[in-house]
């Protein structure tokens, strides 16, 4: 019987805990499949999984064409190694789900034919390169493929997801905008073919349809205006109007048109996500109140034992303090039991980030309290706390800025960056002086680790510099340049002090995490298009110092560039001849400025249909990417901006404004309580098992740093609590 309980609680968990991360995997419920669900979801196991997934992308910059060579047997064994350990991630996971989902997922028969043709073409180039046979390894576009597919990844597959639901929207503008980009091509082949005009290189103007329809494409993108319009211009200054109408169509409308139909497919599907996203979340939480109620009375509930038993299992490392805040939360009557309707709400709960503060003295208050307390120590630290003090710093820190754009070689100026580190080190110690050295320096107090870590590397790179200058006569370049990287970093700091700045930064620490799902996405793609470029363009040109005398290294190795537009810019070092190179060249084709050159220089060292590789990665990085991306920044300040606390949120404050005493952020300014404040995670109970009676608790909701309230938890709440 309570091995049976014993059971029932752990796969209770295990739903609850799917619930919280939003997890919707099927799994078997059998004790041996729900011990190895739980070891699949494991951190470690993910990390691991993410390694190989990382390790086994970044072998396109050990393998041929390489950044860093490395032998083909070294390289292959690793790739063998990463295919064994996806392989076992598999195996696991076939273990944990019903055979019948398993194998109806496309998920998994993409990661079961991304293994198999890997060490197929592995093994053909292995054979081809014994016999000195040049070889395709076309088997690098599919890695990008475990990235995407394993169960940790459903962040990318929903923004895959995205995309996919999208397209047909864009298709149908992007058919429209194809129509009026060729109805213009036509108009312009019509207007300027037959007026025997010449571009600045001396080439024929819009005599080729296909050569206009590139032009004009670029256009769109404004990144050959205005000289795509000069020799029509020149020409007559009424054809300007040709081109205007032209920017004003395509660029202004239909590119508008298209952020338009993807930021509303995108609200759409993603509330469409969210909706199931509850629904699944709301079904677990289901499944797991019907393994744990008990009837009473004339309903059925999870027994308060039980319900702490469920919360250690899901989440062992919240404080004894945070999960009785929680329990009366749940159990609102305090009657030892919860409901269907709190229980359901359990998921929800856990996910609100709760900091516990624990109040205590400052240490230099318990080691010399008569100095400490004194009537200059008080004065000092009301100084500190004083809004005038952080003014100051202010300008001080606009005072440095000045001083840094000034000539480095003037002795003034040398010295006075000492007077300001000097400056900066007394704020700092001040700080520590006047506030709680641990909760000065707790996990959530970014600025202040920010402040304390950028001062003293720097201190540290200027000491150093400077007795390198004085010792010896060597001058590191590179340290010098830490020092002036730190210098301006310390102008960060003005963003700490400005409420609206703070907002914004806040804000973008929020959607972070969301953030890095977009950077896997950008990945993937960068992924696929370099290793088509390599394939393709590997080679073709080169980069040689300026002082080079070999043949054509002013045309970058090929005598087909001489006299382009990629040649005399100085574009060389930009080419697909290793995995690094091909991600600058991608990035700077995003950016979009002179991609139309990168374009027709690769163009002229193979053939003119390679303009179609660039045209295709506009279209999907910049057109359908880019544009999803800007939809999920605007969706994310907007909620930012408008959203109100959650229901959950607010139970969580008024509850605790019922058991004690609710204390805003700004009353805990108080010297008394502020001094104290120490950022723990600790139980209520103090050493030996009795319940402190001069130091409460401080609790504190994160997922809102700028206005959230600190609730402050003394004696007189511990009957409840405990």
């Amino acid at each position: 019987m309570a091995e049976g309980a014993s059971q029932d609680l752990l796969l209770a968990a295990a739903f609850v805990s799917d619930a919280q991360y939003n997890r919707n995997i099927p799994f078997r419920t059998s004790p041996e499949a729900v011990r190895l669900y739980y070891l699949y979801n494991h951190w470690i196991m993910r990390t691991v999984t993410y390694f190989f997934i990382f390790l086994n992308l970044s072998l396109a910059v050990f393998e041929e064409p390489a950044v860093y060579p490395l032998p083909f047997l070294v390289t292959s064994l690793i790739e063998v190694l990463c295919l064994l350990v996806f392989f076992g991630r598999l195996t696991h996971f076939a273990k944990v789900t019903l055979r019948n989902v398993f194998w109806k997922d496309t998920k998994n028969i993409c990661i079961m034919v991304a293994i198999l043709l890997s060490l197929t073409d592995l093994a053909i180039y292995g054979v081809l390169r014994m016999y000195n046979m040049r070889s395709i390894r076309w088997s690098r576009i599919v890695r990008p493929i475990f990235l995407i597919n394993f169960a940790e990844s459903r962040q990318i597959r929903r923004a895959f997801r995205s995309i996919r639901n999208t397209l047909p929207e864009i298709t149908y503008v992007f058919l429209l905008f194809m129509f009026s980009l060729l109805m213009f091509s036509l108009m312009a082949l019509k207007l300027f073919g037959e007026r025997n005009l010449q571009t600045a290189e001396g080439l024929p103007y819009f005599k080729n349809y296909l050569e206009i329809v590139f032009d004009l494409y670029v256009l769109v993108t404004t990144a050959n205006s205005p000289d795509v319009m000069m020799p029509a211009f020149d020409f007559s200054s009424w054809y300007a109007l040709f081109f205007i109408a032209f920017v004003i169509v395509n660029t202004y409308i239909f590119m508008s048109l298209f952020l338009a139909v993807v930021y509303n497919n995108y609200k759409k599907h993603l509330k469409n996500e969210i909706r199931k996203l509850a629904y699944m979340k709301h079904r677990k939480m289901i499944e797991a109140f019907n393994l744990l109620k008990e009837e009473e009375g004339a309903q059925f509930v999870v027994r308060e034992a039980r319900w702490k038993q469920l919360v250690k299992l899901v989440a062992p490392d919240i404080s004894n303090s945070h999960r009785e805040l929680l329990l009366c939360i749940s159990d609102n009557e305090q009657k030892g039991f919860i409901d269907k309707k709190s229980f359901v709400q359990l998921a929800d709960l856990l996910n609100i980030q709760v900091i516990t503060l624990k109040i205590r003295s400052h240490p230099l208050g318990q080691w010399m309290p008569r100095v400490y307390k004194s009537a200059v120590s008080r004065f000092l630290r009301s100084m500190v706390r004083h809004r005038g003090f952080v003014w100051t710093y202010d300008v001080i820190i606009l005072i440095n800025a000045i001083f840094i754009a000034l000539d480095e070689e003037t002795p003034y100026i040398s010295y006075a960056e000492w007077v300001f580190l000097a400056l900066y080190i007394i704020e700092i110690l001040l700080k520590v002086y006047t506030y709680e050295p641990r909760a000065f320096f707790g996990k959530n107090q970014f600025w202040n680790w920010f402040d304390t870590l950028i001062i003293f590397a720097a201190l540290t790179a200027t000491v150093l510099n400077t007795t390198l200058k004085s010792t010896t006569k060597y001058n590191s370049q590179q340290i010098l340049d830490i020092v002036f990287i730190l210098r301006v970093l310390r102008l960060i700091r003005i963003v700490d002090s400005i409420q609206r700045f703070r907002v914004i930064m806040n804000t973008l620490i929020n959607i972070v995490p969301t953030m890095l799902t977009f950077g896997g996405l950008t990945l993937v793609v960068y992924c696929v298009f370099a290793i088509i470029g390599m394939e393709l363009f590997h080679g073709k040109i080169q980069f040689f110092p300026a002082s080079s005398n070999v043949p054509y290294a002013l045309e970058c190795g090929n005598p087909a560039l001489k006299d382009s537009l990629f040649a005399r810019g100085k574009y060389c070092k930009n080419n697909f001849n290793n995995f690094a190179s091909s991600f600058i060249v991608l990035m700077e084709l995003t950016v979009v400025n002179q991609w139309h050159v990168f374009a027709n220089g690769f163009a002229n060292v193979t053939v003119q249909p390679a303009k179609l590789y660039f045209i295709a990665f506009h279209i999907v990085m910049v057109i359908i990417i880019v544009n999803i991306f800007v939809s999920f920044i605007l969706e994310a300040f907007f909620v930012e901006y408008s959203l109100e606390k959650s229901e959950v949120e607010t139970a969580i404050e008024q509850k605790i404004q019922e058991l004690g005493m609710g204390v805003q952020e700004d009353e805990l300014q108080h010297e008394q309580l502020l001094d104290n404040m120490e950022s723990a995670e600790h139980d209520l109970e103090g050493e030996g098992g009795t319940k402190p009676q001069s130091k409460g608790l401080v609790f504190k909701i994160a997922s809102k740093p700028t206005s959230s309230p600190l609730f402050c938890l003394g004696p007189s709440v511990h009957a409840c609590l405990h």
